[in-house]
């Protein structure tokens, strides 16, 4: 299949508007699980599977049957986040477009592109007769950005789909651009919202500021008070709960390329960075827990004026969590904390929506060697290991059958994964399908001799 023909197939996947956490696009995220199942079917695999739950539904899918060949399980997922704010995308976010060799669309790399890549790589190592080398199967769901239970709920119902030899998780990406690399940790997260009341309506400013309790002004002094100004977290425990990183992690990422400079101009694209000086940029981003706020919403904010004292207002907050901090337990946390700053004046609830624990990997098994090879092959280097500040909840369920859990991907640090024009280079897609075909080829022949 030629690159052309490739790109068009990965255009009308991107085109679908899989906004998980929007109802409006419900039908939208059924629409990108079709397309899946009928590339599955394209492929020639026998199994293909809609799982439904409370939620958007996982595919799933299983190549022929190869007896004596080793399994590998390959995980991504198809829907988006929002596009907010619409008015910075240069281009529309559903209309895939290429730019200086890049190609521009909501999830072009988080993660459809990622998922294509697989498709595509699986596709080149079938043989004349549609038979692949090894057995694969997939298992694409549709609630990673938005925290549904679907695939978690099938998979401890059915743990055995995990009993495979390897799991590939392609939703990473290059530490650095020509630097791929493997992810030995994962942080968790504990997504919340804060609701707040001090009044039972809003009321005229003029006759009642400066005696009524003002919703929004009590919110965001409660949110300052969880966050001090040099970034430490007030939220008991948690911090005596951080497991550190040791000292042999340390000392690697003390070894990796890293332009602090460079990475606040083009990564964060600030004047400054924030958060504990006492510990590198590295370890602020891959081993300590944070504490974000993502929006405030309360009393008036359309075009105009109107003079009101706010009665209630709600923020969504998140915490990312380091190894020996558990999701549940770190919301309990938050939910104290909140109640404990809260004023008496004041009525709080804490609605913890969803997340997940934080994942440590080891890479020591044979796959990863596997992997290396396939990235040496292709772009002429191996993987750098390194931690990832992001999070993707169904890790630990992935690693319930006890096989090793592969956390790469093709993304490139710029990439503006859940911001307006995110993008995938070109080049990276076709390097990837190279990198996993050639992995599977190498799995099938270390591994199929084991078997």
């Amino acid at each position: 299949m030629s690159r052309d023909d490739q790109l068009s197939r990965l255009n009308e996947f991107l085109a679908i508007p899989s906004i998980s956490t929007l109802p409006a696009h419900r039908d939208d995220c059924r629409r990108a699980a079709s397309w899946l199942m009928e590339q599955f079917r394209t492929l020639g695999c026998p199994v293909v599977q809609l799982m439904e739950g409370e939620g958007h539904p996982v595919v799933w899918a299983e190549s022929p049957r190869i007896p004596g060949m080793p399994t590998v399980l390959c995980y991504g997922h198809y829907d988006v986040q929002p596009v907010d704010p619409l008015t910075e995308w240069v281009s529309p976010p559903f209309e895939p477009t290429v730019r200086d060799g890049n190609l521009y669309a909501r999830g072009a790399v988080d993660d459809k592109g990622q998922v294509f890549t697989l498709l595509e790589a699986y596709r080149s190592v079938l043989d004349q007769g549609g038979m692949p080398l090894l057995n694969v199967h997939f298992i694409i769901e549709g609630e990673e950005e938005c925290g549904g239970r679907v695939i978690f709920d099938r998979l401890r119902a059915e743990p055995e789909r995990t009993a495979v030899d390897a799991v590939v998780v392609a939703d990473m990406g290059y530490y650095a651009p020509g630097i791929p690399a493997v992810y030995t940790g994962l942080r968790g997260l504990c997504y919340a919202e804060i609701h707040l009341r001090t009044l039972r309506r809003d009321l005229h400013s003029g006759s009642y500021g400066g005696v009524a309790p003002n919703a929004l002004e009590t919110l965001v002094r409660l949110l300052a008070d969880l966050k001090s100004r040099s970034g430490r977290i007030n939220v008991p425990k948690l911090y005596k709960a951080v497991k550190p990183p040791s000292k042999t992690e340390l000392k690697a990422w003390k070894s990796l390329p890293f332009d602090e400079a460079r990475f606040l101009e083009e990564e964060v694209t600030g004047r400054a960075l924030t958060g504990l000086k006492k510990y590198s940029v590295l370890e602020r981003v891959w081993a300590l827990p944070t504490f974000e706020l993502h929006g405030i919403r309360g009393g008036f904010t359309g075009e105009g004026a109107k003079t009101v004292i706010p009665s209630q207002a709600m923020a969504k907050v998140s915490l990312r969590l380091v190894p020996n901090q558990g999701y549940e337990k770190v919301g309990k946390w938050l939910t104290r904390a909140v109640e404990r700053l809260a004023p008496d004046y004041a009525d709080v609830e804490v609605k913890l929506l969803h997340g997940g624990d934080p994942v440590q990997c080891d890479v020591s098994h044979p796959a990863f060697g596997v992997l290396d090879e396939a990235f040496e092959a292709v772009v002429g280097r191996r993987t750098v290991p390194a931690r990832a500040g992001g999070s993707i909840p169904v890790v630990p369920e992935l690693q319930l059958g006890g096989a090793p859990v592969l956390l790469t991907g093709i993304g490139l640090p710029d990439d503006g994964l859940h911001s307006p024009n995110e993008k995938v280079s070109l080049q990276q897609i076709w390097d990837g399908i190279e990198v996993f075909a050639k992995f599977f080829q190498g799995f099938a022949e270390k591994a199929g001799s084991k078997h």
